[in-house]
């Protein structure tokens, strides 16, 4: 079977069915590994104990971004390839790209009262994020406000795909303007700034909790196609019931 054949929703109940306990279990195993080693970490020698907020709040923010751009491709996956789970997979990766972002705003807030001596600031980095979480309220409301599932899905896609605009700038703001936030540690041409015994325990963390927002779609997906199944036998049952009452009045 090639990859489109996983398209179908009955095949991916059933192979999704087998794999997520494992993946739900493998993601809580090395999640607590990498806490583990998030505490084991060193304190900071200029933030100290305070630095450990780092091991969430960083993971938290890569993970946003990922969802949104996972929920964008879903969203090209819904208007142009009109695949059958495209809209599925935005609809469920929707609510988990919002925790995570609100997530990254609250520990950003809780790190930066001791280290720059306030809750917030109107910064590119901040308010860039800020409009991410609106993002994903919106295209929540947006699929709660409309009744009929394809349309729901179109108006959401659209609208997932005009905020994408915000990704890359909040991807370079650091490097546009003149920010708080301190340049990418992690992610650079001449390597990591970060010392070994942060850095390893920092990127096992990112990896468990993508394993975790993995096996948490899944799962939504999960949800979803069944509250479809369940949607589309409520309206065929409707339907017969009209149909026989239609019948027994021209009687």
């Amino acid at each position: 079977m090639d990859i489109m054949g996983f398209a179908n929703p009955a095949i991916f109940m059933r192979w999704s069915g087998r794999a997520l306990p494992w993946l739900a279990g493998a993601g809580a195993a090395m999640l607590a590994a990498s806490l583990w080693l998030a505490f084991r970490a060193p304190a900071d020698y200029q933030q100290g104990e305070t630095v450990r907020i780092m091991f969430v709040h960083v993971p938290a923010a890569w993970l946003s971004l990922f969802i949104y751009v996972l929920m964008s491709a879903s969203a090209l996956g819904t208007l142009v390839w009109r695949h059958p789970l495209a809209d599925v997979s935005q609809k469920a990766a929707a609510p988990i790209g919002m925790v995570f972002t609100l997530l990254c705003l609250v520990t950003g807030s809780i790190w930066g009262k001791p280290m720059w001596g306030t809750w917030w600031v109107w910064d590119a980095r901040l308010t860039s994020v800020l409009v991410l979480f609106l993002m994903y309220c919106g295209i929540l409301a947006l699929w709660r406000a409309i009744e009929d599932p394809a349309r729901a899905a179109r108006a959401a896609a659209v609208l997932t795909l005009v905020g994408f605009v915000n990704v890359p700038v909040i991807k370079f703001s650091v490097d546009w303007w003149n920010t708080l936030h301190q340049p990418a540690s992690v992610l650079r041409l001449d390597g990591p700034a970060l010392h070994p015994a942060m850095l390893w325990p920092l990127l096992a963390m990112a990896v468990s909790l993508t394993v975790v927002m993995l096996a948490m779609h899944m799962a939504a997906m999960r949800t979803e196609i069944l509250a479809r199944r369940v949607r589309a036998r409520r309206i065929m049952l409707l339907d017969r019931l009209a149909r026989r009452n239609a019948a027994a009045g021209g009687r």
